[in-house]
Formats: C-alpha cells, sequence, structure tokens
C-alpha cells in the first residue's frame, strides 16, 4: 500500500498561560482528533511536528534567511507546528473535503480547531521517492521518520521549472539515498494550498539531519534555489511529538 497524499497544516499556538489553550489543544489532538481522522477511508498515517523556531533554524544553517520568502499578504505565517496526514491518494483528502469535515465536526472539535493561529493548509501528490539507509526505523507502519525538513515553495517563472525538477532527479533526490541517519525523501507538488512545490525530507534524529545533511552540488542548488519563492519559514524543521518516538 503506498501513501501517495500528504495533508499538511502548519500554525501556530497561543501562549499556554493560566486558560491552558495550548496544552488542551494538544491533548485533543493526540487523543482524540487524530485517531478519529485515521479511521476516515484511505487515511494511512498521522504525525504532529513541533518546528524550530527561525532563529534556530539559523544558529543551525546559517543559510537559512538568505532564502526568499513570500511577502504576500494573504499567506498565513504560522510555523511552531506542522500536522500531516498521509492516505492513498490526496483526493482522499477533498472527499470528503476540509470544509465538509469541518462542517460536520462536534461544538467542541470547532472551539479546538479555532485555536490555531494562522493555520496554512496545503494537499499534495507524491512525485517521487527515494529511501535513506535509515527507512526500516520509519514507523509505526508508515509514519515518517522523528525529524521532519519541509520545503515549500513556488518559482519565479514557468520557464524554471524544468531545471528544477531536473535537480531534484538528478541531484537532490540521490544524494539521500546514501546519506547516513536519512529515513528518505519525497518531492511534492499541491493539488490545493500554497505553494506549488515541496520536498519532504525525514532523519532518524536533529541531530542527523545536522551532521549528515551536506549539498554535494552547491553551485547547482545556489543556482536552483535562488530561483523559489518559499512560504513563510520555509523550509520548517522539527522533531515528532505525536506518536511517540
Amino acid at each position: 500500500m503506498q501513501d501517495r497524499g500528504i495533508w499538511a497544516i502548519w500554525y501556530d499556538l497561543p501562549d499556554d498561560g493560566p486558560d491552558g489553550k495550548r496544552n488542551e489543544y494538544i491533548q485533543w489532538l493526540h487523543d482524540e482528533h487524530i485517531p478519529a481522522a485515521l479511521k476516515r477511508p484511505g487515511y494511512l498515517w498521522a504525525t504532529h511536528i513541533r518546528n524550530l523556531t527561525p532563529e534556530q533554524r539559523l544558529n543551525r544553517q546559517g543559510t537559512y534567511m538568505s532564502l526568499h520568502h513570500t511577502n504576500e499578504s494573504d499567506v498565513p505565517t504560522g510555523n511552531q507546528y506542522l500536522l500531516l496526514f498521509g492516505a492513498e491518494s490526496p483526493h482522499d483528502f477533498v472527499d470528503p473535503s476540509p470544509a465538509e469535515l469541518s462542517e460536520a465536526m462536534s461544538d467542541r472539535d470547532k472551539r479546538m480547531l479555532e485555536v490555531r493561529i494562522q493555520p496554512r493548509p496545503c494537499i499534495f501528490v507524491e512525485v517521487d521517492r527515494v529511501d535513506g539507509p535509515e527507512v526500516a526505523t520509519r514507523g509505526p507502519g508508515l509514519t515518517p521518520g522523528p525529524c521532519i525538513q519541509l520545503g515549500t515553495f513556488n518559482i519565479d517563472a514557468l520557464e524554471n521549472e524544468d531545471e528544477l525538477e531536473t535537480w531534484y532527479a538528478r541531484s537532490r533526490l540521490p544524494l539521500i539515498g546514501p546519506m547516513k541517519g536519512a529515513v528518505g525523501a519525497r518531492k511534492l507538488v499541491s493539488i490545493s494550498g500554497w505553494a506549488k512545490h515541496a520536498i519532504l525530507y525525514e532523519f532518524v534524529s536533529l541531530q542527523a539531519n545536522r551532521d549528515y545533511f551536506v549539498d554535494t552540488d552547491p553551485v547547482w542548488s545556489q543556482e536552483v534555489v535562488g530561483h523559489l519563492i518559499h512560504a513563510p519559514g520555509s523550509p520548517t524543521l522539527g522533531e515528532r511529538i505525536w506518536p511517540a518516538t
């Protein structure tokens, strides 16, 4: 069974003050919402990621802040957390649609979803994937690895799209195959949401991402990445907090 559809939702949460909204939401998400969602037809896995802040990312990868990020005011900016669902097909996420799912929720579940700040959803279909040396550690089932790096972006001109995909096919994905600490990587395109392109990297830990994720063709990478317009905060990098590692 293949998981070719991925539904990603980035968002922030309020500070956990006296009302305890953050902790209440996370407990609801992990204990109620995710288990219920995984009973829907076609849904195969879910994972919840707590992302590093941009400042933490900069400390780990000095080039992070040099990326071109969109300044479109209507693109939501949430980035503290990343919720991912995997399914057999991206159409499993649109039939029923997110709006229809929300409409059918209880009042309590709707209130929990309203706790999210600046949520940015995107539904992807997998273009290609490569397994890394640590692919056997993926689990439970098809659940992605404990560390996720997910870049989402558009490109500045149509004529640059072919080179982008050639770079992924010839350089970027093959880079992950033998990389120590790598679980795998998936090139994605969207059927819904901002942006068109995405790349999902999986590692056994943040430490493995820092120690082994080294570009072997920096000149070509710099040329290609220079044409990309990233989503706010992209690429996000974080650790899995559900299911437990």
